[in-house]
């Protein structure tokens, strides 16, 4: 017998500090409206001094928890996705049950940069189809600020922090997750990248001072791999689902850039449903970039019973997540 599998409550998290683009304008050289006119990005979120990502994270685990009703201690797997870790190790995870007081879930993380929160949506789907009396908490995290390279007006100009978070658990018959696309396309990682601070080049003063601990990205190519490869990929899962691309609702998207979403969305022939955004206030928040704009999208009131949704990212790895889920917050 098949467990419906869905997600039963959505919350967030975005530091208060708002950086404009006339403050990043300033920073790397470039009028405002340029960087308006190149993403669509009105401001972004830092995180203060003292946040790191476990602290963003904590926070949106907190408020899905509370506003689906629950504590903590009903959590039975906690996981965090972040390519914007605290240290090496231990996980975000584990330092984010530490703050929830989560004391019954088993923690990991994850990193499939900005896929992740698909990637752990559906490790939790299958958790949760294995034990169908559990709850899962997962959460997209990333502290982006502290590895922008504000001379490269390229990248500095769309990244911002955040955390966006969801409990999974069972869901009535009829509802929940449909289907999911998960795609990985490893000669293509030097799109993206942060080259330093791993195991093959430890930080040290070399790979300071030549900058290796920065986020790069290849904009024109990174355009190219999501044109050519995310379509086919929704093609494929709508297919799988067995429902008709017409029959959607809300897509809540990775925001990696205005201009670039909206070119995605008519190529894909999405545009008849409600696409959400929040790059326009948050800019991209990578892995967080899904749940933030889907609970966004939930506290509006957009999300209905028995609409169809879907959540759609691809970043680093290069890789792909795709999911369709018929929702509902009601739980089986």
């Amino acid at each position: 017998m098949q467990t419906e599998i869905g997600i039963l409550a959505t919350g967030s998290y975005l530091p208060t500090k708002v950086m404009s683009s006339a403050a990043i304008a300033e920073r790397v050289g470039v009028e405002a409206d340029w960087i308006l006119r190149k993403t669509l990005i009105a401001e972004r979120r830092f995180a203060a001094p003292e946040e790191a990502t476990s602290d963003l994270a904590a926070k949106a685990g907190a408020d899905a928890i509370d506003r689906g009703g629950l504590d903590a201690a009903s959590i039975d797997y906690l996981i965090v996705a972040t390519s914007t870790p605290d240290s090496p190790q231990p996980p975000v995870a584990c330092l984010v049950q530490a703050q929830l007081g989560a004391w019954n879930a088993a923690c990991f993380d994850i990193n499939v940069v900005c896929s992740g929160f698909v990637y752990a949506l559906e490790l939790a789907r299958s958790l949760v189809s294995a034990r169908p009396s559990a709850r899962a908490l997962v959460i997209a995290a990333d502290v982006y600020s502290r590895s922008l390279d504000f001379d490269d007006r390229r990248t500095a100009v769309l990244l911002g922090d955040g955390a966006g978070a969801a409990v999974v658990g069972r869901v009535p018959s009829g509802y929940g997750i449909l289907a999911t696309h998960l795609a990985s396309r490893g000669d293509q990682r030097q799109l993206i990248r942060v080259e330093a601070g791993g195991s093959r080049l430890p930080a040290s003063h070399e790979t300071v001072d030549s900058g290796g601990h920065y986020f790069r990205m290849d904009g024109r190519a990174v355009r190219d791999f999501v044109m050519d490869n995310v379509p086919p990929a929704l093609e494929k899962l709508f297919a799988e689902a067995g429902v008709s691309p017409a029959d959607l609702v809300h897509v809540v998207p990775h925001q990696p850039n205005g201009v670039l979403l909206g070119q995605l969305i008519e190529l894909a022939g999405l545009d008849h449903a409600r696409t959400h955004r929040t790059l326009d206030r948050y800019g991209n928040v990578g892995s967080a970039s899904v749940p933030v704009t889907l609970d966004d999208a939930n506290r509006s009131g957009f999300l209905r019973t028995g609409d169809l949704l879907l959540l759609t990212a691809f970043g680093g790895g290069m890789s792909m997540g795709h999911c369709l889920m018929r929702w509902t917050a009601d739980r089986a």
